[in-house]
């Protein structure tokens, strides 16, 4: 299979050189098709040219399919292009667009989630091409591939979908098409296995839950990352721990407790006053964060400093957040609240532990800068926050829990749950556009690699993914399928 793959490369390679000589849609649908299949880690030299080549063409005689899907490819990589400029054409007196089939609507429906605030034309067409398409259901005049691509982008838009949960349906659809590629098909197929086999091995090495596991495949599944896979794998695991012992385990003055001894960062600091579980806890994770050091090189080890920072950052939150619950106390406003929650859902600490594990694309400069919380980790970290509470509200009422957002939302507005539910989920639409402002800004105007702000972009196309329908991390049967999918069951090479 590896000798196969490896002709295959160079087969595939020489199909990209070649067809910088073929029309623009072409070179965008073959760009498009070996992302959607993830396959681009494989060729990212020739696919960086290629749309460096892309982003200076003229699209002003293009189609609305082509402009569209040549707009969402360079905001995708972090290029600034204009919506007002290309859109406008296609834009009609009555606030439409001029979309003559399914497919157009899709494709200006995906390059519109790339919106950031003040781009009117793209709300309009987001608002639009949604209605749209939902009006178009149940689809059974369309053929099967697009209608379950109209389905999927309805739930989650393909900005924001998480590539490799739906690798292996994209490979079906892609050998489906007419303008499929054999070449790319078969490499595809290999790529998936090969990467299935070596995701197997790593999950003997994980020894928490795998649902820890597939959570972080999703924020990188290229075999490169093997060790910052594994390392982050461990450390959601560890924030599981953490969020189990201050929100059903601990009491006020055990977690009061646990966290002194988290903040002193000492074996020795528990003495007899922490209930046996929480030494146990506190061990294990003083043990695992010792096996991370052990793991990098020496210029790699003051890493584990900024780590160690964002666990107690972390536990300090929980702990504010156990006074809140045992005070019945709901933060007056949503922005009240999210000084502590933003913190308490970990993401913070999930997006520095992204880099821990990588090579040297992941300096001193990037760790400082993540410590920072910018804005982009920021947004991440309220997309989370609020993504959860909305999926999570009814349950965590039947017990003793902190209030969450929607709590404050309803005291805030003085309105009722289900209006409630209609402004978080705003909230969540307008901090989108905050995560995409930062992501164009930090593409062309920071010395931070892609590869490193790709980690942000992907470990938010997770939390969407986790929290679109229900929240998957707790009712892990929703995922069963999927992680079956991608973990145990081989694409078909025949």
């Amino acid at each position: 299979m590896v000798h196969r793959a490896e002709q295959l490369k160079k087969q595939v390679a020489k199909l990209i050189a070649a067809s910088g000589a073929c029309s623009l849609y072409h070179r965008i649908h073959l760009v498009d098709a070996l992302e959607r299949l993830c396959l681009d880690y494989l060729f990212e030299d020739e696919i960086n040219d290629m749309v460096t080549q892309i982003h200076n063409v003229d699209v002003s005689g293009c189609d609305l399919q082509t402009v569209a899907m040549w707009f969402y490819l360079l905001r995708n990589h972090g290029y600034r292009v204009s919506s007002d400029v290309v859109f406008a054409k296609f834009r009609d007196e009555q606030g439409g667009f001029a979309a003559n089939n399914p497919r157009d609507l899709l494709n200006l429906y995906n390059a519109a989630c790339l919106r950031t605030h003040g781009e009117t034309i793209l709300d309009e067409a987001a608002s639009f091409t949604s209605k749209c398409l939902k009006s178009l259901a149940p689809y059974t005049y369309m053929e099967a591939s697009l209608a379950s691509e109209i389905k999927r982008a309805l739930e989650i838009p393909l900005p924001r979908s998480v590539r490799i949960y739906g690798a292996k349906s994209r490979i079906a659809e892609y050998g489906n098409q007419t303008e499929a590629n054999e070449l790319v098909l078969e490499l595809a197929k290999l790529n998936y296995n090969l990467v299935q086999l070596q995701h197997q091995e790593e999950l003997k090495i994980i020894t928490r839950v795998v649902e820890c596991y597939f959570w972080m495949v999703g924020v990188y599944f290229e075999p490169s990352y093997s060790r910052a896979r594994v390392i982050l794998s461990k450390v959601l695991a560890i924030v599981s721990l953490l969020d189990d012992t201050y929100d059903v385990y601990g009491t006020s003055q055990e977690c009061e407790l646990f966290t002194k001894c988290i903040e002193s960062w000492d074996p020795a600091a528990t003495g007899g006053r922490l209930p046996g579980n929480m030494k146990f806890i506190f061990a294990k994770i003083l043990d695992t964060c010792q096996s991370f050091e052990d793991e990098l090189a020496p210029d790699e080890k003051y890493r584990m400093h900024y780590l160690k920072t964002f666990i107690i950052d972390l536990v300090r939150a929980y702990n504010e957040e156990v006074k809140w619950r045992e005070q019945g106390y709901v933060p007056a406003t949503v922005e009240e609240h999210l000084q502590v929650s933003a913190r308490s859902g970990g993401c913070h600490l999930l997006s520095c532990t992204s880099f821990v594990g990588m090579g040297d694309v992941a300096d001193q400069e990037a760790f400082e800068w993540v410590r920072g919380v910018p804005k982009i980790v920021k947004a991440l970290c309220i997309i989370l926050r609020l993504s959860d509470d909305l999926k999570s509200y009814e349950r965590e009422k039947m017990s003793s829990h902190v209030a969450s957002t929607m709590e404050s939302c309803m005291k805030e507005h003085q309105v009722p749950l289900e209006v409630a539910r209609v402004k978080i989920q705003e909230t969540i639409d307008e901090t989108w556009k905050d995560f995409n402002e930062e992501w164009l800004n930090l593409n062309t105007n920071s010395h931070l690699p892609r590869e490193l702000l790709e980690r942000i972009f992907n470990l938010t196309r997770t939390m969407v993914y986790i929290y679109q329908q229900d929240d998957a991390y707790t009712n892990c049967h929703v995922i069963k399928d999927t992680i079956n999918s991608l973990f145990v069951e081989p694409v078909s090479i025949t």
